[in-house]
Formats: structure tokens, C-alpha cells, sequence
């Protein structure tokens, strides 16, 4: 055996099967023996941060890590603004990068940035990160990540060539994972007196308490004691729609969240981060929130969320009354202007039972999320927790691999969609049951709203040429023909309608190109934070 035998091997025993890959000199070992074995599936990716995002939307559909396979340093740099989102979004992912050989590097100085101290680039995004010393080590170095991967966290082994071909013992046996910590009871009898105290107050999921039992006793919780149940701004996988508990965002937007969270007097937060701004604004504070009270972290995302609602029921004496339920939404077929509220519409009325709604729509994104919190019952993913735009297209790739058997459906931001375009291949090569929607604008829209709060006056000419798309205008669906996957074009609210509804009857990847009027709320939200900033 040798050392790439020994890495594969841990990987697959540890149950890790599906290969997103990108490879290159340094990881032909790795293509050789994933070449000679049934029991992993690769999936080649056209560009670096769709194979970290593809892993990002298997891990988040799985429950259970892909892992992904990466060129030297220069190739795991280009992947890591999706591993970033993962992170924010506790999705399990195993990378492996290549690197030159370790008696190799020191011969090529200039080469640092490519092959040397990958393990000190590798850091930066991973939970747990290590350069294997020895053949025998990447075996080791594989169970390891395995087992730490399974807990929501991402975890790279930097594997050099040469620890590849030499020989390597059989990797060591996978270890059960340890249970998840518990919250503490002082911690539970702290939030049901918070509950109890006839204050106003918001129960805060975070990701991994947005489904299951987690999120049915978080139902009871609110029901009996009146407490509004939010999530973060950007959930990761929020299982939502008819018959599922009902529960709305924290706002994106800033100045909308203060005045969202005004009438409240404290904060339970289970999983759950502070509601702080993404980015940092002049002479404002970073928590969106001026609640008074108390901003209580009853458990964090590393303890078994599930447990600790479960027990604030009981201690709140919840566990008897039954968990409300999200009622169906009722349209009529939208008609005239395109826009997101004639798309939620469609998307409400026609979307299957049990199907994977991916959003990077970014504008349109509050609009269609409100309307079709009614559609039949589905997961719902957030694509750019972590701030970087582009998830969109190969979370959905990922997603619809790790769930053959359910449709996948993305909005996707024509801008954000660029960034990984390159994934429509991989969509066709893979027959992925995948319905792109992309909403075009010709514009960064998202960013006239950030200049608002900076500019003195108007936005000059020079200003808006950095947000906009239209000279020349993207032609999305020859784009996506010429990679491979069907397209069609929507301009009115008809067209999109029946358009989506072929798509949705199909079986394989479709895309729909759609001309989207801004939401007619956005001219005055942009002024009004121009006045308020």
C-alpha cells in the first residue's frame, strides 16, 4: 500500500465517497487510485471554488462531508471564498491538496507561494489543518479529518507528492465519534425564566437548529411562551414551508433590522451568533439590535442543539401543546411585469413537494422568500453566508448530487452567478435535476444600495459604471447552451410561469433567463438610506 492508497482508504471507510475535484500535477497518485476503485465518485469542477461550494451543498444536503481534491496552494487559493461560506454555514467538507514533493520545494525558492506552506494558506479556512510527514501519516492525517469533519467542520490535509508514492501502513480504524456537549441546566433554567418573565423576546436559531427536532421544539417553545422564533439573516438549510414550523429571518438590511428588533427587551440565542452587520458602516455600532435586556447564548453551535431545546420545552412546560404549522399559500397564475413578486408566485404554486429551493437572488431575495413561505414543504439554502457572492451555482451542483431523488431549484443573481458560470458543464456532464432561474438585472443592484450609505449626493456616471452589467448585456442562455444545459427566456410574468413549469417536468438541468424588473420598494430604500447614513 501506499500513501495515496492509505488516504483514499481512511476516506472511503469513514463512509466519505463522493470526490469534487479540480486536480492537477501534485494529485495524479490520487486520480490513479480513485480511477481504480467503485467506491468513490468523482466529480470534475471547471474552476477551484466550485468544487469547495459543490462540497458545501453536498455536505449541507448529506449531513455528511464530501471531500474535495485540490492543486498546490494556488489551486486551494482559488477555492477559498466558498470554503469561507461553508465555514459560517457548519457544513462538513475534507480537502486535499496536493503540494510538491518535500524534498522537491526548497529547490524551487520561487515557488513558495505555489507549493511551500501550503499548510499556512490552508489554515486560514479550515477548523483543522495538517501536512502529512510520512506515507503511513496521510492515512492517519485522513481518519483524523474524517472523524472531525463529521462534527460541521471543515478540515484539510495537505498531501505531498512524494508521502503519496511511497510506501504507507493501512490507515488506523475511525474511532466513534463523541457525543455533542451538552447546554448546561443552569444555562436551560436561565432562558425558561427569561421566557416566563413577560418580557418581549426572540428565540435566535442558529444553522443547525433549523430543521428536525431541534426546530419542532423551538415551535412548542414560542407557542406557549409567546417569544417570536427568528433565524440568522442567512440560513444555511432551513426546513421551511406547509405543515413545517413556522419561523422568518433576521433582517439583512442594517437599518431594517433595527427597527425590526426595536420592540424587543431580550434575546435567546441557541446556535446562534449576535445580529451583527456583515460589513462594518461609519459611526455605526456592529450589532443590529438595541435591545436592552439581556442577549442570552443559552448553547453554541458546537453543543447538541437539538437536546438543549428539547429540555427548555420541558422546563417551559411546552412539551404538552402541539407545534403550529405554516399554512398553504393560495395564488392565482401571475400575469404582466416580471418581477420577484410574480416569480415568488410561481415558484409557490409550482414548486414540488420535498424539493431543495437554493437563493442567491440577492435583491429579489426578501420578496420571494416572504411569498413562498407557504409552498409545499421543502429545504430552503441560503448561498453567500459568508459574504462571498458565487455560491449559488455550485451549491446547487452539490445539493443535487447528494439528493438525487429530489428537484433542485436555484434563484440565481445574474452578477454572483459569473463568478462560477463554469459549473452549468458540470451540470450537464452530471445530468443534475437542477432548474437554474436566473434573475437578471444588468446590474450589481445590492451595491447601489451600499454606495447610498457613503455618497454625499447623487451617484455620478462613473460611480454606476462599477455596478453595471448591461454594456454589454450577458447572454445567459447561450451561455448555458453553449455549456451544455437547455435555455429559455422569460420578459413577462406568463412566460416565466409556463417556462417553469416545463422545466420543473423535466428531467436534468434547465435554465430560464429572466428579465426581472428591481423590486418597486427599491428606489425608496435606497434613498432612505442615503438619508439615514
Amino acid at each position: 500500500m501506499n500513501g495515496a492508497q492509505s488516504l483514499l482508504k481512511a476516506l472511503v471507510d469513514a463512509g466519505i465517497t463522493t470526490c469534487f475535484g479540480n486536480p492537477g500535477t501534485s494529485e495524479m497518485h490520487l486520480v490513479h487510485e480513485i480511477g481504480l476503485t467503485d467506491k468513490v465518485r468523482p466529480v470534475l469542477c471547471l474552476q477551484e471554488n466550485i468544487v469547495t461550494g459543490a462540497a458545501d451543498g453536498y455536505g449541507r444536503m448529506k449531513g455528511t462531508p464530501a471531500f474535495t481534491l485540490l492543486h498546490v496552494g494556488s489551486g486551494f487559493a482559488n477555492g477559498i471564498a466558498m470554503l469561507h461560506n461553508a465555514g459560517r454555514a457548519n457544513t462538513p467538507i475534507v480537502n486535499v491538496v496536493g503540494a510538491n514533493a518535500s524534498y522537491h520545494q526548497s529547490n524551487y525558492p520561487e515557488h513558495e507561494l505555489i507549493n511551500g506552506r501550503v499548510v499556512d494558506l490552508v489554515h486560514a479556512v479550515s477548523h483543522w489543518s495538517q501536512e502529512a510527514r510520512s506515507a503511513s501519516e496521510l492515512g492517519e492525517l485522513g481518519v483524523k479529518a474524517a472523524g472531525l469533519a463529521k462534527r460541521c467542520k471543515i478540515c484539510t490535509v495537505v498531501a505531498p507528492t512524494d508521502r503519496q508514492w511511497e510506501t504507507a501502513n493501512p490507515p488506523p480504524a475511525l474511532q466513534p465519534a463523541a457525543a455533542r456537549s451538552k447546554a448546561s441546566a443552569q444555562a436551560i433554567k436561565h432562558a425558561a425564566q427569561m421566557l416566563s418573565s413577560g418580557k418581549k423576546t426572540v428565540l435566535m436559531l442558529g444553522n443547525l437548529a433549523l430543521g428536525g427536532e431541534a426546530l419542532e421544539a423551538a415551535g412548542r417553545i414560542c407557542a406557549k411562551s409567546g417569544a417570536v422564533l427568528l433565524a440568522e439573516s442567512i440560513p444555511s438549510r432551513l426546513a421551511r414551508g406547509e405543515g413545517r414550523p413556522p419561523i422568518a429571518l433576521i433582517p439583512y438590511f442594517y437599518e431594517v433590522c433595527l427597527a425590526f428588533l426595536k420592540p424587543f427587551e431580550q434575546m435567546i440565542f441557541v446556535g446562534a451568533g449576535l445580529p451583527v452587520s456583515t460589513f462594518a458602516y461609519k459611526d455605526k455600532q456592529a450589532l443590529k439590535s438595541q435591545v436592552s435586556g439581556d442577549l442570552f447564548t443559552m448553547a453554541s453551535a458546537d453543543q447538541d442543539l437539538a437536546v438543549a431545546l428539547k429540555s427548555l420545552a420541558e422546563e417551559a412546560g411546552a412539551n404538552s401543546l402541539k407545534t403550529p404549522r405554516q399554512l398553504s399559500a393560495k395564488f392565482a397564475p401571475p400575469t404582466g411585469e416580471l418581477n420577484a413578486i410574480a416569480m415568488g408566485q410561481t415558484i409557490c404554486m409550482l414548486m414540488p413537494e420535498n424539493a431543495i429551493l437554493i437563493d442567491e437572488s440577492v435583491t429579489s431575495a426578501p420578496q420571494i422568500f416572504a411569498i413562498t413561505q407557504g409552498a409545499r414543504a421543502h429545504d430552503y439554502l441560503s448561498a453567500d453566508g459568508g459574504g462571498a457572492i458565487g455560491g449559488g451555482l455550485p451549491i446547487a451542483l452539490g445539493a443535487a448530487i447528494a439528493c438525487p431523488d429530489r428537484k433542485t431549484i436555484l434563484l440565481q443573481a445574474d452578477g454572483s452567478g459569473m463568478y462560477t458560470v463554469q459549473t452549468l458543464w458540470s451540470l450537464a456532464r452530471e445530468h443534475a435535476d437542477v432548474v437554474v432561474v436566473v434573475l437578471k438585472n444588468d446590474a450589481y443592484a445590492i451595491l447601489e444600495l451600499e454606495l447610498a450609505r457613503v455618497r454625499e449626493k447623487e451617484a455620478n456616471a462613473k460611480m454606476k459604471s462599477m455596478f453595471g452589467l448591461g454594456n454589454p448585456s450577458i447572454d445567459w442562455a447561450s451561455i448555458s447552451v453553449g455549456l451544455g444545459v437547455p435555455a429559455t427566456k422569460a420578459r413577462t410574468a406568463e412566460e416565466f410561469h409556463q417556462q417553469f413549469g416545463d422545466a420543473l417536468a423535466k428531467k436534468g438541468p434547465q435554465l430560464i433567463e429572466c428579465q426581472v424588473a428591481y423590486p418597486k420598494a427599491w428606489p425608496t430604500l435606497v434613498e432612505n438610506i442615503h438619508r439615514l447614513r
